[in-house]
């Protein structure tokens, strides 16, 4: 025994000492962007955003910039929109009924107010409830009937745009009506900074004719009742942060990435995916009613037959693919969404300035989401 201990410590007097290593090949400038972009999906339309804006402030002078307030103002239904949308394409599914769940809940708040004379408050709750109860029947399609989320959402969508056409009887509800009446309903569509000055003007004892933006001698009030930012736009920011927030710094955000990335492996963790997917649905369908009652703000009336209703699901995945939120789920942020949201808006506000035919702008845009796809695929390699 003694000699085999012998023979291992001269064995081991006779190693070499030299400690293994591992040379890391240096990444060239391209794959070091790449890796940037990689762990920030966000920022893509974000340099996309900035691009936009200095080309179109070049090429129309000074007068394009003091019109960035519009742009969030035309954004403020479809950016919301986005928002929800974003929330069920990180799962790897998609929602074709947001459009739809939007219009048929600015609805429901109109016709309880109007025609059931509710409060409006309490129609406005209803609304959100019918939205989020929408988004309940999506949810229980994909988990429990194992139906795929195109097909599912893409019923409920008609389903929806059907019951909104039988139920308002394709009446529109008047913006006279509803200022004078139910105001509360067109509230996201006020601008806080007019309201702000007509306060600070009432108590400085200053009469100005207001209806449009003047001269009066009041520069610093002159400029923020210029900012046209009305609290719907408030709430679209609003909600970017807190759904930020919720997907970056808590088990449920991370559990929304990990089923988008692989289900199963996902389950296997530990994750609930069913109920994971339920709360998705449930917090898109009211986040589309949201959308709907600032659809209320934003045209001042109740429409049943709203553009929305069939435009707003591509409009909300044009700018969730834009933003950079890969369709195949699992990546991206719901910034990239919000930036997306604006990068439309600011080629459809800079563009439709310049005089240039619609149809152009529908190309690049059309443009941009197949290039974002393909940057999409080229980011993707490095998680490869």
């Amino acid at each position: 025994m003694a000699d085999k201990s012998d023979n291992y410590d001269s064995a081991l007097d006779g190693a070499s000492r030299t400690v293994a290593t591992f040379e890391i090949a240096d990444k060239s400038l391209l794959m070091r962007f790449q890796s940037a972009l990689h762990k920030t999906p966000s920022l893509v339309p974000l340099i996309v955003l900035v691009c936009a804006i200095m080309i179109f402030t070049g090429w129309l002078g000074p007068r394009f910039l003091p019109q960035m307030s519009l742009v969030f103002q035309q954004i403020q239904v479809v950016g919301i929109l986005a928002l929800a949308q974003t929330l069920v394409i990180l799962t790897a599914g998609i929602d074709l009924s947001v459009g739809a769940i939007a219009v048929f809940c600015s609805v429901i708040m109109g016709q309880f107010t109007f025609r059931y004379g509710l409060p409006p408050g309490v129609a406005v709750a209803c609304g959100l409830a019918v939205g989020a109860a929408i988004g309940a029947l999506s949810g229980w399609l994909v988990t429990r009937i194992k139906v795929p989320p195109f097909i599912a959402t893409l019923g409920v969508w008609q389903i929806v745009l059907a019951a909104n056409y039988i139920y308002s009887r394709n009446e529109t509800i008047r913006a006279r009506d509803i200022r004078e009446d139910a105001p509360m309903l067109q509230w996201l569509g006020l601008k806080p900074n007019e309201q702000f000055v007509t306060w600070i003007e009432t108590l400085r004892g200053i009469t100005h004719d207001r209806i449009r933006p003047n001269d009066t001698g009041q520069f610093l009030l002159d400029l923020i009742w210029q900012t046209k930012i009305t609290y719907g736009v408030l709430v679209l920011i609003g909600l970017t942060i807190v759904l930020a927030y919720m997907l970056r710094s808590t088990a449920w955000g991370r559990h929304v990435y990990a089923v988008g990335d692989d289900p199963e492996a996902a389950q296997l963790a530990g994750v609930n995916v069913k109920r994971t997917l339920m709360s998705v649905y449930m917090l898109t369908g009211l986040i589309a009613a949201i959308a709907g009652w600032s659809l209320i703000g934003r045209f001042a009336s109740v429409s049943p037959s709203a553009s929305t209703g069939m435009e707003g699901n591509i409009e909300s995945i044009t700018a969730v693919v834009i933003g950079g939120i890969s369709l195949f789920g699992g990546r991206g942020s719901i910034w990239g969404a919000f930036f997306g949201a604006l990068i439309v808006g600011v080629f459809m506000l800079g563009l439709g300035m310049a005089g240039v035919n619609p149809q152009w702008t529908f190309m690049l845009i059309g443009t941009l989401i197949i290039l974002a796809v393909g940057i999409d695929q080229w980011i993707r390699k490095v998680a490869a």
